[in-house]
């Protein structure tokens, strides 16, 4: 359990990285108003919808290695025999 939770803190330190640019880049650009509650609300819809396709990204990574490794333990194994 304690590697689950160390890669959960792990993830968490990377999508707070990745926040703080995205957030600065966002009211650079942009010229958004810190004080403005409209303008955190595009903010951090913007930072979901990031995150959401990010997310989408990562499962195709993951399956795309997910089969791969299960057509090479295949050949692997059938090789051994």
């Amino acid at each position: 359990m304690g590697k689950n939770r160390d890669l959960i803190q792990i993830l968490v330190l990377i999508l707070i990285g990745m926040f703080i640019p995205f957030l600065g880049s966002l009211f650079i650009t942009l010229g958004l108003d810190f004080t403005s509650s409209n303008d955190l609300l595009k903010v951090v819809s913007a930072f979901g919808y990031f995150l959401l396709i990010f997310a989408v990204e990562l499962l195709v990574v993951y399956l795309y290695f997910r089969i791969t490794n299960t057509i090479a333990n295949k050949k692997l194994s059938k090789n051994r025999k």
